[in-house]
């Protein structure tokens, strides 16, 4: 404050004092200028002479009215026009002050609440600003749009959903587009799951950059009772495939990616692939193996239902039918996928129900010929009751729970026996996916059933030649 210097009081300066109020007026503080509307900035209004306060004597002078006991009442106050808040209003008769950062509703201008319009969207707002926000957006068309539109961006920076497309998104897309208009050279339905599957196989690697073709692979199988392994590479993996694919290519006329004199055995075929490498396989090994999938479709798909039963060998292993040979291609791609998902930490999934069922199937069909092999070899136990080709001969009950299972009676004694409930012997049940890595060799028998029931002595003759039908 400033005043009269020296007590030197001039007769305007003593007409100023006497009769004027004790307390000097303080003005509020003054918002910033950016945030005021033309129609609300304060104006400053002339100084008015306050009414004589009755407690004072006209004759005391201003130092002895400064020091003299003030009375507790207030002094009459002009009343001015409120200002509508929802905070309550303390009655101490002195002028309100806006907290630290809250500016009256009445005060924020478009301007202002446009800018705010992003925190909004982020709900980054006070309760306060939402409160104003989503008023002005009441009143407001063009700011409504813009809110919606940024809160329908900020949706799209939560990336809580998976990226993974729906394993059965192909199949759907297939089945609409041909239910509209269908194909004029369909697949054959025994070849869809190796189409299926293969299609599975090569969204996985279409991603994979340089390191994940190098990423280490352990492939697991069975052979007699122990288990064995062996490491390779997601390259090596598919030069796998390819060359035992080159068995089905063969048998249709095709080229045989190994050239003509290649063995039948699918374990000799890969070690040959392997040994005759000029260097490590690479990526490059993808486009052969993905062609040479599609030219294996393509060529089924041409040469009718006549085809189906053509013989493919497996050299001293077995021969099959190209229907099944196909099931069994199908089979080794989504078990080898599965173990390349695991080597880059890629979630995998089991083919579809139906397919699944199939694979099941003919595993089911082949345990009895793959139970006469142990059993010449003298790793199961000798057969009790040979029965006539065709006669119900004495069986096991397998009962796989999931999607794609069932229920089969495995022949024990002879592989021309036909399985027969009235003459099972015991039951074993296991889950579809478990009995499948059952016969890939990658769980153990002794692991395996889930439920065992009946004669111990056949279980583990079935479940061992089970595990026996894996191989490299």
């Amino acid at each position: 404050m400033t005043g009269p210097q020296d007590g030197d009081f001039s007769e305007r300066g003593r007409e100023g004092w006497e009769g004027r109020p004790a307390h000097p007026r303080i003005p509020g503080p003054r918002p910033a200028a950016d945030d005021l509307a033309p129609s609300t900035a304060p104006r400053r209004e002339p100084a008015r002479d306050p009414a004589p306060r009755p407690d004072l004597n006209p004759d005391m002078s201003p130092a002895t009215a400064d020091n003299r006991e003030i009375p507790t009442e207030e002094p009459e106050i002009p009343e001015e026009p409120a200002i509508p808040t929802e905070k309550s209003e303390i009655p101490t008769g002195k002028s309100e002050i806006p907290a630290e950062n809250e500016i009256p509703a009445e005060k924020l201008t478009h301007k202002v609440l446009t800018s705010l319009l992003g925190a909004w969207a982020l709900a980054a707002c006070s309760a306060e600003e939402t409160a104003l926000v989503e008023e002005h957006l009441t009143e407001c068309a063009p700011c409504a749009e813009e809110a919606l539109r940024l809160r329908d961006a900020v949706g799209l920076l939560h990336a809580d959903r998976s990226l993974d497309l729906d394993p059965l998104l192909r199949s759907r897309v297939l089945e609409s587009c041909l239910g509209r208009r269908p194909a004029r050279i369909p697949v054959p339905d025994w070849a869809a799951p190796y189409d299926a599957e293969t299609a599975r196989l090569d969204a996985l690697l279409r991603d994979f950059g340089d390191a994940e073709w190098h990423a280490p692979v352990r492939l697991s199988w069975f052979e007699e009772d122990r288990p064995v392994s062996r490491r390779t590479t997601v390259a090596g993996v598919i030069g796998h495939l390819m060359t035992v694919d080159g068995l089905v290519v063969g048998s249709l006329g095709l080229d045989d990616p190994l050239g003509p004199d290649a063995p039948d055995d699918p374990t000799d075929r890969t070690e040959l692939s392997w040994r005759t490498a000029t260097s490590p396989p690479t990526r490059a090994v993808h486009e052969p193996w993905r062609e040479q999938s599609h030219t294996l479709i393509r060529t089924v798909s041409f040469a009718g239902l006549g085809v189906a039963e053509l013989s493919v060998s497996y050299g001293d292993f077995f021969a099959l039918p190209l229907r099944d040979a196909l099931l069994d291609r199908a089979f080794e791609c989504w078990v080898h996928g599965a173990d390349i998902a695991e080597a880059v930490s890629y979630p995998y999934e089991p083919p579809a129900g139906a397919h699944l069922h199939r694979m099941i199937d003919l595993a089911a069909r082949v345990l009895p010929s793959a139970l006469a092999t142990r059993r010449r070899n003298g790793l199961a136990g000798p057969a009790r009751d040979l029965v006539a080709a065709g006669a119900p001969g004495r069986s096991l009950r397998l009962e796989v729970e999931g999607a794609g299972g069932g229920t089969w009676y495995i022949a024990l004694d002879s592989p021309a026996a036909l399985g027969s409930p009235e003459r099972s012997v015991g039951q074993i049940a296991l889950d579809a996916v478990e009995f499948c890595q059952l016969v890939a060799g990658h769980v153990s028998p002794e692991e395996a059933a889930a439920g065992q029931e009946g004669d111990r002595e056949a279980i583990r003759d079935v479940l061992f030649a089970a595990a026996s039908m894996s191989r490299l």
